[in-house]
């Protein structure tokens, strides 16, 4: 099936040259409730979205939303936004619902992009304990 055909997910063609707002989704798992700790693995989450999707600059990032777990409370994951150099991208933190038995000590992410690529061309990135959240997409990473 070609890119952007109606049977693609997406519900519309998509024209070549058009730019659509894409999600890529992502979660990575803490050690411990340290700051230092939620900085590096949202970073090192944050960096790997980046590369698997080939955004190289960012500018079409259009914001992203940062998730924790209730047991996260040490920092914001999106300062290491900050520290990757994102200081036009808008940035939110929200905690997630308690929902009982969830896996603990998880960052999520979801960063919107403006890109010419199709919805299933977006690559998901699940990283370190996350990766039991959405077995169906860790085996190609």
């Amino acid at each position: 099936m070609e890119r952007g055909s109606v049977g693609d997910g997406t519900g519309a063609r998509q024209r070549p040259g058009e730019r659509y707002l894409r999600g890529v989704r992502g979660a990575t798992t803490v050690e411990r409730d340290e700051a230092p700790l939620v900085l590096e693995a949202t970073r090192e989450l944050l960096e790997a979205m980046l590369r698997e999707n080939r955004i190289e600059e960012f500018e079409p990032i259009a914001s992203i939303f940062f998730t924790t777990t209730p047991d996260l409370v040490s920092a914001f994951p999106a300062e290491a936004a900050r520290e990757l150099g994102m200081d036009a991208v808008p940035l939110i933190c929200n905690q997630e619902i308690p929902v009982p038995g969830r896996l603990p000590r998880v960052v999520r992410v979801m960063l919107q992009v403006n890109t010419e690529r199709g919805q299933r061309e977006m690559r998901h990135v699940y990283l370190r304990g996350a990766t039991v959240l959405r077995p169906d997409l860790t085996s190609a990473q």
